[in-house]
C-alpha cells in the first residue's frame, strides 16, 4: 500500500455538502461522478496531497444508505492506492482479510477498487484502489 488516497464520507446531500466542504477546505469540489454499479453519487476535494470523496446513496438499497441509516452521516472508508490491486488481493486474502469482492469494481476517479470487510479491521472499511492505466 503506497499511501492513503482518499478518505470517504458518507453525506445525505451532495449538494448541501459540497458547499460544506468548499468552505471548510477552501477549495472548488473538481470532479462529481455517478457510480451507477454502486448507487452512488461522488464529489472529489483535493487539498495538498490529500483527498476527500463525499458519497451520496442514489438508491435506498445502497450501501451508502444503509451505512447513514445505521451509522450517521460521516467517515465511511479509508482508500489505499496499490501498483497492482490484483497482487494485493491475493496478498490480503493470504493474510486472512475478507474482500467484499472477489475482483476489483469500477469505481469512481478512474479507479478500479476493492473493499476489506471492516470487521477485519477493526471496524474500519479499508478499500484498495488502482489507477485504471489506459494503453
Amino acid at each position: 500500500m503506497n499511501k492513503i488516497e482518499h478518505i470517504g464520507i458518507a453525506v445525505k446531500d451532495l449538494n448541501n455538502s459540497i458547499d460544506i466542504y468548499q468552505k471548510l477546505l477552501n477549495t472548488d469540489c473538481y470532479k462529481t461522478e455517478l457510480v451507477s454499479s454502486e448507487f452512488v453519487n461522488t464529489a472529489f476535494f483535493k487539498t495538498g496531497d490529500n483527498k476527500i470523496e463525499l458519497l451520496q446513496a442514489t438508491s435506498p438499497d445502497s450501501a451508502i444508505a444503509k451505512f447513514i441509516e445505521k451509522k450517521g452521516e460521516g467517515i465511511h472508508h479509508i482508500a489505499f492506492l496499490v501498483d497492482d490491486i490484483l497482487v494485493e488481493m491475493e496478498r490480503l486474502h493470504s493474510e486472512g482479510f475478507v474482500l467484499l469482492s472477489e475482483s476489483p469494481k469500477k469505481g469512481a476517479d478512474n479507479k478500479m477498487v476493492c473493499f476489506v470487510h471492516p470487521k477485519d479491521t477493526n471496524g474500519v472499511l479499508i478499500e484498495i484502489c488502482q489507477e485504471i492505466k489506459w494503453i
